[in-house]
């Protein structure tokens, strides 16, 4: 038993199965003080997501079976029943953990838009003042460029993460799906839904190939064969396929913005502001929240105290050796870093990171 949640416990075996689905088999296997330290986070992940479940089944917000078959559909939708029961062996989980997990999960959820998403209101006041302390923010120095793209790559990646689990791993592989792509597009299809399924690139798959805003200097810095492209495109178009030292570009251009000062008027000046204040009111009210909740629960974390002890030479987590036999305790799951689609992340003290272009 590593914790003690208000009287549920937190065995070794549950913080041991996390652990082993964040770790990257490509990379270095980590030293005894770099796997303590993540065992350690993973146990308090657990230890306040046992929190929040608590709350929310105090308050009757338990996610109903109905939610729970909605949302365990969509997240296998992507893969055919082969691909999906490979990706449940490779994780160590079944359906049941799985389907498990995502209750717990949507529970959470549920508690958090009700005791802090649902207190957050954004006045036009509060827009105006945003608007009036950062002007600077809304003078375009230069034309931007708000682009997406799909990118292919004629290579295996351990870190794709779109939709379809699709990844080529030869030139031609990568030059036929290129190819493709492009005619699916040209006949009509929705380049956001095909980038979530097809591209590459492990950073903007999930929200559609959004790479946001791209100052001109920076295509002067770009491939030259980008920045034609980019140039040659109007608001709403779609390139074709554009072959890099990398792999291989599709690009479109979602809209253009010339430069100059943007009025509060503008309807998406008003927009980012609401959205910008919605996530930092958000943010800290989840901190507050939790910090509140934890105050309130009765926790010992018996692992933190075996660390401090040992001078941090505890036996090594998470090897087979190690592993205990005691069952797993019933708690809410941190979502593992796998291939497969993991719950939504309502650990509310982590917010999720914005793409990186």
């Amino acid at each position: 038993m590593w914790a003690v949640v208000n009287g549920q416990e937190i065995h070794r075996a549950e913080a041991e199965k996390y652990y082993k689905s964040r770790l990257n088999p490509q990379s270095p296997t980590p030293s005894q003080d770099e796997a303590l330290s993540l065992t350690l986070n993973i146990v308090d992940e657990l230890i306040n997501n046992d929190i929040l479940i608590q709350r929310a089944n105090k308050l009757g917000l338990q996610a109903t079976d109905g939610e729970v078959e909605d949302k365990f559909t969509e997240f296998k939708s992507p893969y055919t029943e082969d691909e999906f029961q490979r990706q449940l062996k490779d994780r160590g989980v079944t359906v049941d953990d799985l389907k498990s997990d995502i209750r717990r999960q949507l529970s959470v959820q549920k508690l958090i838009n009700r005791e802090v998403v649902s207190k957050i209101a954004i006045t036009d006041q509060d827009v105006t003042d945003f608007y009036n302390q950062n002007r600077s923010q809304f003078n375009v120095a230069e034309t931007q460029y708000r682009l997406a793209q799909i990118v292919i790559t004629p290579r295996k990646d351990p870190q794709i993460r779109n939709r379809k689990n699709d990844d080529a791993s030869t030139d031609v592989e990568a030059k036929r799906k290129a190819a493709a792509l492009s005619q699916q597009l040209a006949t009509g299809g929705d380049f956001n839904q095909l980038a979530m399924d097809y591209s590459e690139d492990p950073a903007t798959a999930s929200s559609g190939g959004d790479l946001g805003f791209v100052p001109e200097s920076a295509l002067n810095q770009s491939d030259p064969a980008l920045k034609k492209t980019v140039l040659s495109l109007k608001p709403g178009q779609t390139s074709g396929v554009i072959q890099l030292r990398d792999g291989y570009r599709i690009l479109k251009l979602v809209a253009k913005e010339a430069p100059g000062q943007r009025q509060l008027s503008d309807p998406q000046v008003q927009q980012s502001i609401r959205d910008t204040l919605r996530n930092r009111k958000e943010q800290l009210l989840r901190s507050a929240y939790m910090a509140s909740a934890r105050d309130d629960a009765k926790v010992t974390n018996y692992l933190a105290q075996q660390v401090m002890e040992s001078v941090g030479k505890l036996p090594e987590v998470a090897t087979p050796a190690a592993a205990s036999n005691e069952p797993p305790a019933s708690s809410a799951t941190p979502a593992a870093n796998s291939q497969l689609p993991a719950a939504p992340n309502v650990a509310i003290t982590q917010p999720q990171p914005s793409p990186q272009k």
